[in-house]
């Protein structure tokens, strides 16, 4: 897939990132969602969904079966579910407590154009699937 419209490079960082009740956002550090890593016993996780491949909105029981295969393939990954969003869009996703070259191997499956990479000590970052 070729790198996302710049419009949508906006939205991806523009958007809040939630589990468990704690947000993240590109670029900053997120003590609450540090906790949430702490509380999984995981230094580095990222958040992935199954939603909109590639972006591109699909139906909602499209999106739900997908998300529900995401949730069956990650069944033994520590993980917390969440949504992520901005200004006219919110979608499902996954918390996942696992290195994120893994995590981006399960993106490419499911048609992600990118993901939210967290760890202790560091800010959220994007990365481009």
């Amino acid at each position: 897939m070729a790198e996302p419209r710049p419009g949508l490079l906006r939205a991806y960082r523009a958007a809040a990132y939630e589990a468990a009740g704690a947000v993240a956002r590109i670029g900053r550090r997120s003590p609450a969602v540090e906790a949430v890593l702490a509380r999984l016993g995981v230094r580095r996780a990222g958040f992935l969904g199954a939603w909109n491949p590639y972006s591109r909105r699909m139906p909602a029981g499209w999106n739900q079966r997908m998300q529900a295969r995401l949730v069956l393939a990650t069944r033994r990954l520590p993980a917390v579910a969440g949504h992520g969003g901005g200004a006219g869009w919110r979608e499902a996703h996954l918390l996942l407590g696992a290195d994120p070259r893994r995590l981006a191997v399960l993106g490419r499956r499911y048609r992600q154009a990118a993901m939210v990479v967290v760890a202790r000590g560091q800010p959220a970052r994007l990365r481009l699937l």
